[in-house]
Formats: C-alpha cells, structure tokens, sequence
C-alpha cells in the first residue's frame, strides 16, 4: 500500500499553481455567498474582476509569504501571511481543494503559515472569515485561534480571530 503525503513549500503569488489555487478558493468562496444570499452562482464577469483585482502581490517575501501545499505531489491547497505591522500578520487564504479535505492538509498549512508568520518576525496572527464557512471557523478553533472583536472593515467578513505565536 502506497502511502500519500503532503509537502508544503513556499510558492511565488504569480506561479500557474497559485493562480490556479487562487482561483478555486475565489470561486468556491464567492459561489457560497452568492448561493447563500442571493440564489445564484457568481457570474463570469464578476469572478474575472475580483480575481484580477486580488493579485496576492501582498504574499510576497519580505512581508508576506504564500505556501502551497501538494498531495502526492499534486498542488491540492494553499496558505497566505502578510505583515500588518512589525508584530502582527494575517492568515489569509487558506484553501484545500474539494476533493482532498478530509486528508489533513488544512491543519499542516495554517501551521506552516504560523511558521512562516514567525519567520516574518509576528508574534501575534490574526484572521476574518464568514459565518457560512463553517468549517474553517472550527479548523480555526482547534488550532487554538480565539475568536474576537472585529479588527477590520471586510464587507463579508462576520467572524475574526486571533493567536499568538509563542
């Protein structure tokens, strides 16, 4: 029996995979929104601008970092951390396609995304999501995030979090 593995590496914000991982969490993100509010997927025009618009430059070495996770080998998920300040960074990003959820890649990104939050020089990391993301709002609490007051001005975010890098 052949055992599947994940590896996670930093990944430039510009690659094909990480346009292909940006893509996937964009759209899934953004067709449960739609779904949840308004009863529809996002239209094709609408997911080009938002996608083109959220290049990911921010993800980028010395104050940011993107990762990408690979299942067998194969790109299956992706993390970000960006600087705020000299102390703080956001989790941002996190995403594992569909079909490898289940698999433990979730968890092994965001601590990798810590790391390298650490290797940035955070000591504290902090993070948004939604209320129909679910999932991530439990992975968030395993891993020891503590929910908080609202830190900023996101239209969806509904959710926020943080922990601090010890």
């Amino acid at each position: 029996m052949r055992v599947m593995t994940w590896s996670i590496a930093p990944e430039p914000y510009d690659s094909p995979v990480a346009l292909a991982l940006w893509r996937a969490y964009y759209t899934e993100v953004s067709d449960r929104w739609y779904l949840l509010h308004e009863g529809r997927r996002t239209g094709p025009e609408e997911l080009e601008r938002e996608i083109a618009a959220r290049t990911g430059a921010e993800l980028t070495p010395p104050g940011g970092q993107l990762l990408v996770g690979r299942y067998d080998g194969e790109p299956g998920g992706c993390a970000g951390v960006r600087l705020l300040d000299a102390a703080t960074a956001e989790l941002t990003r996190v995403f594992v396609r569909e079909e490898l959820r289940g698999k433990g890649g979730a968890p092994l990104l965001v601590r990798a995304a810590e790391d390298a939050a650490r290797a940035l020089g955070a000591t504290r990391l902090i993070l948004d999501t939604r209320g129909d993301l679910v999932e991530a709002r439990a992975l968030y609490a395993r891993l020891g995030y503590t929910e908080t007051e609202r830190h900023n001005t996101d239209p969806y975010a509904e959710h926020w979090f943080t922990k601090q890098l010890t």
